[in-house]
């Protein structure tokens, strides 16, 4: 088991009351698969995300990654999973626009104190398994969408993570680069990779295997993807 969720809440305080965001969820997820979370604004699936990838914690509940207890972690201990484990891929990229991709990819291994020349090493073996070895001198301003796009996977792949991350990552993208991007996704899952999408599109999400929708802070529902979107 990768991932263990049980009985997980999060509310939020606003004035005197206490708004709930997630109520008594209950998810499990296995190394290798390929999920998508859905659900309309205010469902609680970006809530959701940022428990999953430690950028906040729950209000009550357990969450297990890897077997460990991410609840009883300290701001350091967590810090270091973040790193380590989770590769975040966002609808913006997030890239440095000084530095060039190389540079970029290289970012999680500078903050986890790996040596320059393993660093670099690794970095280029990224670039090169989304297919931008070479445009590893290139800012991002002198980029397509699609390939900062794809600098920002290799950068999440760089640290070898136990999942992926992505938080709409064709939103900001035409709906031809989107289904490159895609296509990615579906090779790095045949590689290996699990794969946690979090989109609000459903022809997103029927990339996935498995969907699970949420809504008013509980899942709906979280079944096999029988429409599954064959890649070609």
């Amino acid at each position: 088991m990768l991932i263990e969720i049980k009985n997980l809440t999060k509310n939020y305080s606003m004035g005197e009351n206490e708004v709930p965001a997630l109520k008594s969820i209950n998810l499990s997820i296995n190394k290798n698969e390929y999920v998508s979370i859905m659900g309309p604004s205010g469902s609680g699936k970006s809530t959701l995300m940022n428990i999953l990838g430690c950028l906040d914690t729950p209000t009550d509940g357990i969450y297990k990654f890897k077997n460990v207890d991410v609840n009883s972690l300290d701001d350091d201990a967590l810090s270091a999973m973040r790193n380590k484990e989770i590769g975040f891929i966002f609808q913006n990229f997030n890239l440095l626009p000084r530095l060039n991709a190389l540079q970029n990819v290289e970012l999680p291994l500078v903050y986890s104190g790996v040596p320059t020349a393993e660093r670099k090493s690794r970095a280029l073996k990224s670039l090169e398994r989304v297919g931008l070895a070479d445009r590893i001198d290139h800012k991002p301003g002198e980029l397509s969408g699609g390939q900062r796009q794809r600098v920002a996977i290799a950068r999440a792949l760089v640290t070898n993570p136990g999942i992926l991350l992505a938080d709409e990552p064709t939103g900001a993208l035409d709906s031809r680069t989107g289904e490159d991007i895609m296509r990615l996704f579906h090779d790095l899952h045949q590689e290996g990779n699990t794969i946690i999408l979090i989109t609000h599109e459903q022809e997103i999400a029927d990339h996935a295997h498995r969907n699970i929708f949420i809504k008013d802070g509980m899942i709906h529902y979280d079944r096999p993807n029988e429409n599954k979107k064959q890649i070609v």
